[in-house]
């Protein structure tokens, strides 16, 4: 695991200013559902991956909830044509509306981009990101790409559940999907990395030994931008661990998160 120069735990983040219970830092009325929000704790909000529902990292969430509060929000319960800005604000408001003010962050794949929108709109409200197999900060999102073209060769990545998961979001949710992706692959956020950076934000980026839908060297290359630690996944039957390891492996993944020596799984 590399960390070039980030800050040690508990220092050097930017701490929330007294805040009332209602917060005001969305704009709009928009709210994404929440379908998981369980355990008890400090809270960790996980932004899931492309075309996923929520319910696919649910045997991550259930191994996390003993230890702390998990939130997975749908990032694509938004009717209609999707857009950053509206979807951000739609988070913004759902977390304002549950009273989680200062959250742990985790993201997977595309949510990565939305983790780091969130994080340099707000960094006075995160404690800590992790980003898994995500290129939050590229012009050409190799993931992005891969959806516009041939949306169903992810599939060959996937459990079952993560099959049915993507062919019902593409079924119940086109429009929504296609300019999510359309997004992903156009957009950059390379002034949202320099403000994550300013903020002094503890980052991390977890990735797969064997994705084959990102390269490692973009995700290292990431990792840098963001000053965060890089750690590649490994297991101890040394087998090829790919991009959707997050909920494929939920056991194997929180076997990292604990080398990381996050604040939210804290003992």
């Amino acid at each position: 695991m590399v960390g070039p120069g980030r800050p040690a735990r508990g220092q050097g983040r930017v701490e929330a200013a007294p805040r009332s219970p209602a917060l005001l830092d969305s704009t709009g009325m928009e709210r994404l559902a929440v379908p998981i929000d369980t355990g008890a704790g400090d809270p960790l909000v996980l932004l899931h991956g492309y075309a996923m529902r929520p319910v696919v990292y649910r045997r991550l969430a259930e191994t996390l909830a003993p230890r702390c509060r998990v939130v997975i929000p749908d990032l694509f319960s938004l009717p209609g044509p999707w857009s950053f800005a509206r979807a951000l604000d739609a988070l913004t408001r759902t977390l304002d509306t549950t009273g989680l003010e200062r959250v742990s962050m985790m993201a997977h794949s595309f949510g990565g981009g939305l983790q780091l929108g969130f994080a340099s709109s707000f960094p006075h409200r995160v404690v800590e990101l992790v980003f898994s197999d995500t290129l939050g900060v590229s012009r050409e999102w190799g993931l992005a790409d891969e959806a516009l073209r041939h949306p169903l060769g992810l599939v060959r990545l996937a459990t079952p559940p993560a099959v049915s998961s993507f062919v019902w979001s593409w079924c119940a949710r086109p429009l929504p999907l296609a300019t999510a992706a359309w997004w992903g692959f156009t957009s950059s956020r390379d002034g949202a990395t320099d403000s994550v950076v300013a903020a002094g934000l503890r980052s991390h980026v977890l990735w797969a030994n064997r994705d084959s839908v990102l390269s490692r060297h973009d995700g290292e290359a990431f990792a840098r931008a963001l000053n965060a630690s890089f750690t590649v996944a490994s297991a101890p039957s040394r087998h090829p661990i790919d991009h959707d390891w997050m909920f494929q492996e939920p056991a194997l993944f929180v076997d990292h998160l604990d080398e990381l020596d996050l604040d939210v799984l804290a003992p």
